[in-house]
């Protein structure tokens, strides 16, 4: 069967609860970057619809006001825990914020032992982010500046990720590789 219910649900919560959210160096809607990812996965070969829901709902919990309980009763436990492992925990239990270095360290630390579809999704993640900044890069003078760390702070954390992510997992070869092809362009960008 061609359409998927479950997909067609993840794309209209994720389209309400990211609009109007733009990516961080262009005024494109975020949403491209969900479809982004779910695309990458489809391109890479991974057609199951759980795997293309969570990818679309990948951002949904960090980025908004929807939280891990309001997907409980609309999607299945493998979406949730997929979308669980890809979330960030931006706030401290006090609601300040925290840092990027320790959010990012947290994620980091963690990555490598959750499932496989989940680190599918991270990796789809990363290669559509690292695309669309080495596409807005030369459209965007003050291109670094938008990014909560330095260049140097963003090519350790992607490395890591899609090292960690990737977890020497044959599987998963092709989109680590394409992450990593596209990280040493955007740090040639900046050396």
């Amino acid at each position: 069967m061609l359409f998927s219910p479950l997909i067609e649900r993840a794309l209209r919560l994720a389209g309400r609860k990211h609009h109007p959210q733009v990516r961080k160096v262009s005024d494109v809607p975020y949403f491209t970057h969900l479809a982004g990812a779910a695309i990458v996965l489809l391109r890479a070969g991974m057609h199951d619809e759980q795997i293309i829901a969570a990818a679309l709902l990948h951002d949904v919990v960090e980025d908004t006001d929807c939280e891990l309980e309001d997907l409980e009763g609309e999607f299945p436990p493998d979406v949730v825990a997929w979308v669980a492992v890809s979330t960030e925990q931006k706030h401290n239990t006090d609601g300040t914020k925290r840092s990027w270095e320790d959010r990012k360290q947290e994620h980091v630390s963690h990555i490598a032992a959750a499932p496989r579809e989940a680190r599918a999704i991270v990796l789809a993640d990363k290669l559509h982010n690292l695309g669309s900044m080495l596409y807005d890069h030369g459209n965007d003078p003050s291109f670094w500046d938008r990014f909560g760390a330095p260049p140097e702070r963003l090519v350790w954390y992607y490395t890591e990720m899609v090292n960690r992510a990737a977890s020497d997992d044959p599987e998963l070869a092709t989109l680590a590789g394409e992450c990593r092809t596209l990280l040493a362009q955007l740090q040639h960008r900046f050396a």
